[in-house]
């Protein structure tokens, strides 16, 4: 499967913004996703994940509650809103894909899109 990750931008502190990801190839509703991040200097992290249904999501800590993860399997697109943005939000955001069950684990995902740069200001 193909991922094409597309949204990102430069906006101010306590912004919103909407990242999507497109999937071609494979069924994509037989794929867990994921959105993970990388801030300069530091390692990729995640984000969110949604089950294949888009019944289940998880988050990380530090975007509970400010970001939502979706997905809509018609349109093989998941999306990331992200509201409430903080200066320590700016990253390159990837999603990701994965069978089977939710990980939070990157070395689980199969694969990856090209990244999206989120850049929030202070």
């Amino acid at each position: 499967v193909q991922l094409q990750a597309s949204g990102g931008g430069l906006v101010q502190d306590g912004a919103s913004l909407r990242l999507s990801c497109v999937a071609s190839g494979r069924s994509f509703r037989a794929y867990v996703m994921g959105w993970f991040r990388q801030a300069p200097g530091k390692e990729r992290e995640f984000v969110a994940a949604i089950s294949w249904s888009g019944v289940t999501t998880y988050y990380a800590g530090s975007v509970k509650g400010r970001f939502t993860i979706s997905r809509d399997n018609a349109k093989n697109t998941v999306y990331l809103q992200m509201n409430s943005l903080k200066p320590e939000d700016t990253a390159v955001y990837y999603c990701a894909a994965k069978t089977g069950t939710y990980s939070d684990y990157i070395g689980e995902y199969d694969y990856w899109s090209q990244g999206t740069l989120v850049t929030v200001s202070s």
